[in-house]
């Protein structure tokens, strides 16, 4: 790639030098405008509504759930609602930036839409180019923390985006300059695309195969019997029909063993409390941790995790969630999302695949109540319809069946996934690179 012939300071830390030709400047300096958002009570039923006919209403989650261009939201309000917090419909095409939450994120509007009070609507002026500021903004969207509150959220204000540093361009190279990042990250993008679309396919294949062989088994000439239940059909002669509870004991945290915000202390001071959120694509993951006193963990040792117990997510919005407790895992317990499966009368890895499968996700759908908060009761888990060979050998051979197949596909998965990866970063490189004027992409 071309270099300028000559370069010079830009005064900003984390971009070094910049172009001759080119100026450094602050976000305040090339913004005609910028909106504030804000979030009407959302205790307030008038204010939200439940059809088409509201205000689209852009939260944190809509930003980071649709990358490549906002198109719907997951709220709407009313008029009363748009009037309590005096908001501004912003039209098709603002850059909307995000500065609660995922600090830094960057969209652009492809419907008419007021906002959340961590995000901004941003309105360039004539001497910046509206997709060439998006690509800056995404360019240092890793240096933003910087910027940021060291609280328990990390946060931007208004007046620390208005002194973003930022360097520019002549208005014509600014043109070429996107000119030449759209063509290339829409080749990017639609490689990641491709992958993203291949990881689904392994993932919907997986599935199939738990869903086959939990309920069909190894042998697909053996003799079949109905089940006598319509949404699992035939199973091999012999199996066994039963509901969870007579194979496993479920225990939940309620009642006395429930536990407030101050039972939570800092790390060393306590035992992990597992979460649904510990759960990620089936496996535990221990990446974001709570902890629970002492003292509040002892007092119920019935729901203490042991190796192979399955935990299984009864509450909230990712209901229906399960994993199972590894061998060599720290102390750890449950929060009230969760419910344990342990004690079995069976081979604990088989149950582990089957709460996996279609027939304990249709369960699951049908026995979900509540309002804002999905649940599924405690007794309705323990009711929960499996079937299942009879003898524990059987169950053996299919659990290291579905250990070695499901093995193979989670490995392309992660090759996959590492690809993606990989592309995301040449992606933001290249963006970088272009933006500071480290590589000269113009004529």
């Amino acid at each position: 790639m071309k270099k300028y012939q000559s370069y010079k300071p830009s005064g900003v830390e984390w971009i070094g030098e910049i172009p001759s030709g080119w100026i450094s400047s602050k976000l305040k300096f090339i913004l005609k405008r910028i909106v504030t958002g804000g979030t009407p009570d959302t205790s307030n039923d008038n204010y939200w509504s439940d059809d088409n006919g509201g205000y689209n209403w852009i939260s944190i989650s809509d930003m980071t759930s649709n990358p490549n261009g906002i198109e719907d939201t997951k709220k709407k309000i009313t008029f009363s609602g748009f009037e309590s917090k005096r908001l501004e419909l912003l039209p098709i095409d603002t850059i909307i930036y995000s500065i609660y939450g995922s600090i830094g994120k960057v969209n652009r509007l492809k419907i008419e839409s007021t906002i959340h009070q961590g995000i901004l609507g941003l309105f360039p002026n004539s001497r910046i180019e509206s997709k060439y500021l998006e690509f800056y903004l995404k360019y240092i969207q890793y240096f933003v923390n910087v910027l940021s509150s060291s609280n328990t959220q990390e946060n931007l204000n208004l007046d620390k985006v208005k002194n973003i540093g930022i360097v520019i361009p002549p208005l014509h190279e600014q043109s070429q300059i996107v000119q030449f990042l759209n063509s290339k990250t829409e080749l990017i993008d639609k490689l990641i695309s491709t992958k993203e679309r291949k990881i689904t396919l392994l993932k919907e294949q997986r599935t199939s195969l738990i869903n086959q062989v939990v309920t069909k088994g190894l042998n697909p000439s053996v003799k079949m019997e109905d089940s006598g239940v319509e949404w699992i059909g035939e199973i091999p002669e012999g199996w066994i029909k039963s509901k969870l509870k007579y194979k496993s004991k479920i225990i939940g945290r309620i009642g006395y063993r429930g536990y407030t915000v101050e039972d939570l202390v800092e790390e060393g001071q306590g035992v992990i409390t597992l979460s649904p959120s510990n759960i990620v694509d089936g496996e535990l993951n221990l990446e974001k941790r709570t902890f629970l006193s002492f003292e509040k963990y002892y007092e119920s040792p019935e729901i203490i995790l042991e190796h192979n117990d399955i935990v299984y997510v009864q509450r909230g919005s990712t209901i229906g969630k399960s994993t199972i407790i590894p061998l060599n895992h720290p102390e750890m317990t449950i929060n009230p999302q969760l419910v344990i499966l342990k004690k079995f009368d069976c081979v604990p890895r088989f149950i582990y695949y089957f709460m996996k499968s279609e027939v304990i996700g249709i369960q699951t759908s049908n026995q979900i109540s509540g309002g804002s908060t999905p649940l599924i009761t405690q007794n309705s888990v323990e009711n929960f319809i499996i079937v299942l060979p009879k003898t524990k050998q059987e169950q053996t051979l299919i659990v290291e069946y579905l250990d070695s197949k499901t093995k193979k596909i989670d490995d392309l998965v992660q090759l996959e996934q590492k690809k993606i990866d990989l592309l995301k970063e040449y992606r933001q490189s290249l963006i970088s690179e272009v933006v500071t004027g480290k590589i000269k992409v113009t004529e």
